[in-house]
């Protein structure tokens, strides 16, 4: 079989099933992806052709403000284009299967390009005005405008449901934001964790600093991939005064960027970290307080390893790996009373949930779960063991993908 993955940062979430495609040697693996970001990478795995492609420009800024991003992204779906013409009519290669992400516009028109394959998408999240990301936070109050323009944000997307064959969404509540007459399409698979990696180290240690921390000390960690509001870095920060006054020698890991993944920019020169941290500057005791940056994967790892309790806060949107990972890895889980959230996370039974918005309780809770770990240690069991049984790369997820491409499903 023939395999061709478009991402345009590849892997993204095809990075098992490609890798364990192109270990079949009766499969041929082809990956396109924006040329910047496969510069300098090697492939996840020896059989993947990873082939880049290179955007030419952008939505104008005569353009209407509403279809700046739908303009980008038809001019990404072209580029993508003819890099396949090429493929196909210089190099030979025709899929059997297509396993595209149609966010930024790559899949628009690859159906054009190769008629007779299997067109497989992976559907991330759908748009809307209420109920979601949009308007959920009093500090981003959202306009009419704002609906307006979420709604065009989906055209991109309306296309690639149409065109289609099958779809995949990685949640329940994420397949449910699609519109009805879609559903049908799209099926749940999340990509899984790699469980035998993500575990639990009793003897693990991470250094700071200078200072050296270990699993069972009183340490608080928080991750996203960027420390924004759409990840509740802002009620993350405001609990730390009243939990370094409940528990002062706790200590506070944040893993994270400071650019914008999701939702509004602040003006030039301006991060989220600077704005809420000056909020707080005065109440809070820095010394104990470490902002170390994105890091190495197994560093990352390392930082929930010696977690003694663990914040997830999350806008109604996509929900991250770190989550799960966190959860794989034993963390006592304190995450956001969310929709995204409830889907995975039982209250009491395999985390504690907390109002996004109330960082008074999350840094009570917080203080409750240092004093007494071992009355939480349960928790933190049936967390590993949910993911274990529910999201294992090995033995769950990654089957039910293979089966999905290789039509057995």
């Amino acid at each position: 079989m023939r395999y061709l993955f478009i991402h345009q940062n590849f892997p993204g979430q095809f990075l098992h099933v490609a890798k364990a495609l192109a270990a079949d040697p009766a499969n041929e693996v082809v990956a396109v992806g924006e040329a910047r970001n496969l510069q300098g990478r090697s492939p996840p795995a020896a059989r993947i052709r990873m082939l880049g492609y290179q955007p030419h420009g952008h939505g104008h800024k005569e353009t209407h403000h509403y279809l700046r991003d739908y303009e980008g992204h038809i001019r990404r779906g072209q580029a993508v284009a003819r890099l396949l013409l090429e493929l196909r009519d210089k190099q030979g290669f025709v899929p059997d299967v297509v396993v595209a992400h149609p966010g930024w516009g790559e899949g628009l028109f690859v159906r054009d390009v190769f008629p007779a394959a299997r067109h497989i998408q992976y559907f991330e999240y759908y748009y809307h005005g209420t109920g979601g990301d949009v308007g959920f936070d009093p500090e981003f109050p959202s306009t009419l405008d704002d609906q307006l323009r979420v709604r065009i944000k989906n055209s991109t997307q309306l296309q690639s449901l149409v065109a289609c064959d099958e779809g995949i969404s990685p949640t329940q509540w994420q397949r449910s934001r699609y519109p009805a007459e879609f559903r049908d399409k799209i099926e749940v698979i999340h990509e899984g964790v790699d469980t035998g990696i993500v575990r639990p180290d009793a003897t693990a240690w991470v250094e700071i600093n200078g200072q050296r921390m270990r699993a069972g000390e009183e340490i608080v960690t928080y991750v996203a991939r960027n420390l924004e509001p759409y990840r509740g870095f802002h009620s993350f920060i405001r609990s730390l005064p009243r939990l370094q006054a409940l528990r002062p020698d706790a200590r506070v890991i944040l893993v994270g960027g400071e650019d914008v993944s999701y939702g509004k920019r602040l003006p030039e020169g301006q991060t989220y970290r600077q704005r809420y941290c000056a909020e707080v500057q005065d109440r809070v005791d820095w010394s104990k307080v470490f902002f170390v940056g994105k890091l190495a994967y197994a560093d990352y790892l390392k930082v929930l390893q010696v977690s003694a309790a663990h914040v997830y806060l999350t806008y109604p949107f996509v929900l991250s790996w770190s989550m799960l990972e966190s959860m794989a890895a034993g963390c006592l889980l304190m995450a956001s009373d969310t929709t995204p959230v409830r889907e995975v996370v039982e209250d009491g039974r395999d985390g504690l949930l907390v109002d996004f918005f109330d960082h008074e309780a999350l840094a009570t809770r917080l203080a409750e779960v240092l004093a007494e770990p071992e009355r939480f240690r349960p928790l933190r069991e049936q967390a590993r063991r949910k993911i274990v049984a529910e999201y294992d790369l090995a033995t769950v997820c990654l089957p039910k993908m293979l089966a999905r491409l290789k039509g057995d499903a």
